[in-house]
């Protein structure tokens, strides 16, 4: 079993029935996901992941298909090899794995996307780069920020993060050039990638978008942890890779926007990881457990300073004190212990 931010996954093999009900061969494992109830910090627009899978699948053979999906659970295929965040959690990617992301996203820009499921009402129109912008930044305003403001609104003041921080971030990004939409997977990080002989399966589609190339390889560069001389390489090999392929229009006013969409990144992250650090103090949280709290809520406020426009940063033991206070009011109660 493994745990993902909005899965539980088991891993099992087809018994003989199964392997029959499924059309697949007898003892092949399989991945068994069961969808957990989690903070809504990402956008997802398709509600059913296989719908998307359906898709994606007839174009990149790799990712492993959805067999079935009933309400939060579903039958999946194991993608042979070892997790990226495992062979390689935090070190640096060397350049053939970096042309294997390049690749992998030229395949996912080249999906039929009129063979997509239907898009919300309100979905920006193709091409419309400033309205996919500012609908992440209303989703993060809406649905991140203000909705949490009950529970977390004290813990949000207390490290920094202004009330009007994400309407500032708008009104200061009105002007980015217009890019085709393709098809986006937009969590393409170390735990997303499966590495077998040197070749890459991305696995787990359901926070796909049809949007701004641009965020995707935002969402990779940052959730990827490059070095600032990875990270060039990587922004170069996803251009070229793109106009080999006759996409290079995808790639129009690249080093203008893509500033714009990594201060976004680290703008909405802000309040993920605030949230998320509270989230995983336990009811009898001790010294230890505030201190590496207060370390995740710091990176993420130091990231966030520039695009939130912040004077300072409180200190690691201000960030501490307010995790204290936070908990002491709204964290999980003290378990009872039976005597």
């Amino acid at each position: 079993m493994f745990k993902g931010h909005h899965n539980t996954n088991y891993v099992l093999r087809a018994g003989l029935l199964l392997a029959l009900l499924l059309g697949v061969k007898p003892f092949i494992r399989f991945k068994y996901r069961v969808s957990q109830a989690t903070l809504e910090v990402v956008p997802r627009i398709w509600p059913r992941e296989a719908d998307v899978l359906e898709v994606v699948c007839r174009s990149l053979r790799e990712v492993p298909r959805c067999f079935a999906a009933s309400g939060d659970r579903s039958l999946h295929g194991y993608s042979r090899g070892r997790p990226l965040s495992e062979r390689n959690p935090d070190g640096s990617i060397d350049n053939i794995l970096m042309r294997e992301f390049a690749a992998f996203f030229v395949r996912t820009a080249m999906v039929p996307v009129e063979e997509l499921p239907s898009l919300p009402e309100d979905w920006p129109v193709d091409g419309d780069s400033n309205g996919f912008l500012h609908w992440l930044i209303d989703f993060t305003e809406q649905c991140v920020h203000l909705r949490n403001l009950d529970r977390f609104g004290y813990l949000f003041d207390a490290v920094g993060i202004p009330r009007d921080a994400m309407t500032r971030f708008k009104e200061d990004h009105r002007s980015l050039t217009s890019r085709p939409f393709v098809l986006l997977h937009t969590d393409v990080h170390r735990a997303n990638v499966i590495v077998r002989r040197k070749k890459i399966s991305v696995i787990d589609w359901e926070l796909a978008l049809y949007g701004d190339p641009l965020h995707e390889l935002a969402t990779h560069i940052v959730r990827m942890g490059y070095g600032e001389g990875e990270r060039r390489q990587m922004i170069t090999l996803w251009a070229q890779a793109l106009e080999e392929a006759g996409l290079g229009m995808l790639t129009a006013g690249l080093h203008e926007d893509l500033a714009i969409y990594l201060a976004f990144e680290y703008a909405q992250s802000a309040f993920t990881d605030v949230m998320r650090a509270a989230l995983s103090l336990p009811a009898d949280a001790e010294e230890l457990h505030f201190r590496v709290a207060g370390k995740r809520v710091n990176r993420a406020m130091e990231r966030a300073r520039e695009p939130l426009k912040l004077d300072d940063v409180p200190v690691l033991e201000k960030l501490v004190q307010a995790l204290r206070e936070w908990h002491s009011l709204f964290g999980p109660p003290t378990p009872t212990i039976a005597l």
